[in-house]
């Protein structure tokens, strides 16, 4: 199956702007799963500098420069990703071998540093956004996580405790509201409640990472979708030893699948932010944000 994604960002500037540096993070990742078929980045105005190239992680990213004086900045990036039905009839095959792996035989496998490990290992400390988990979140996750049960259960039961014990407020939060907010007040959105994950499986001793990218939305029954309704999306990824890395959506309670397309990914939001810059100016800015994604 093919997608287009279609994302547009619009900056209006109470003031103008002199110029401004800008780090783009629209186009999506090629991994086994899915291929990137085209890309493409339309600026206005026009970029005196642009230039792409892939971060640590492997993301891609283009850093966007705007010399002329500009009161909007806009930026918009058309995607289309082919899904591979074979690559997602492996990952459902390895789903039902990794079952088999305890919490306790993940966290041995781990100490045998091989270079799969070792890269893996970033992935479970502390991030700019997320420091050590408190001792409440990582007990909240306790009460899945079991030593002789099967982590991959775990994990799909604790995914599913975030999904009824929490609320999706859109507005609550911010960068700025630390996990143990989200905890408390037991609500978010989908970038807090990969956040909250991240933090408690990484206090656990393993390995996650932030996910960030699309999901296919349908409309109501007997309603038709409307352009540009849909919205970036993040979710989890964590590492088992010996199996690879597993996908799961708290926000939705379910294993992303055919209907997730991944832009990149990270130790948290920072890592992956479709945009962010710095710019010559004063004053306030409103920032309008559409999103698209179909399938062809």
């Amino acid at each position: 199956m093919i997608y287009t994604i279609y994302h547009s960002t619009r900056f209006m500037y109470q003031h103008e702007v002199g110029f401004s540096h800008n780090l783009i993070r629209l186009q999506p990742r090629n991994t086994p799963i899915q291929k990137v078929l085209n890309f493409d980045l339309t600026i206005e105005p026009t970029a005196a500098e642009c230039e792409g190239y892939d971060d640590f992680f492997g993301n891609h990213l283009h850093h966007l420069l705007v010399r002329e004086p500009h009161s909007i900045l806009s930026v918009s990036a058309q995607s289309r990703v082919e899904i591979d039905a074979d690559a997602l009839a492996r990952v459902q095959e390895n789903i039902q071998k990794v079952r088999a792996l305890t919490y306790a035989q993940a966290l041995e496998r781990m100490m045998f540093l091989t270079p799969e490990i070792i890269e893996a290992k970033q992935f479970s400390l502390k991030s700019p956004l997320l420091p050590i988990a408190s001792a409440e979140i990582v007990h909240y996750l306790f009460e899945s996580l079991k030593p002789e049960r099967s982590l991959y259960e775990g994990i799909i039961e604790f995914m599913a405790r975030i999904y009824n014990d929490f609320s999706f407020v859109s507005g609550f939060s911010d960068l700025s509201t630390p996990v143990e907010t989200v905890f408390a007040e037991k609500k978010g959105v989908c970038q807090d409640f990969a956040h909250f994950a991240l933090s408690a499986l990484r206090g656990a001793g393993l390995c996650a990472r932030y996910m960030s990218g699309y999901i296919e939305t349908t409309p109501p029954k007997g309603s038709e979708k409307l352009f540009g309704t849909d919205a970036s999306h993040a979710w989890f990824s964590v590492f088992f030893p010996g199996f690879g890395w597993f996908d799961f959506d708290p926000t939705n309670n379910m294993v992303p699948l055919e209907q997730h397309i991944l832009l990149g990914y990270g130790r948290d939001y920072g890592d992956i932010s479709p945009m962010q810059g710095v710019l010559s100016g004063s004053g306030s800015s409103h920032l309008v944000v559409m999103v698209d994604v179909s399938r062809e």
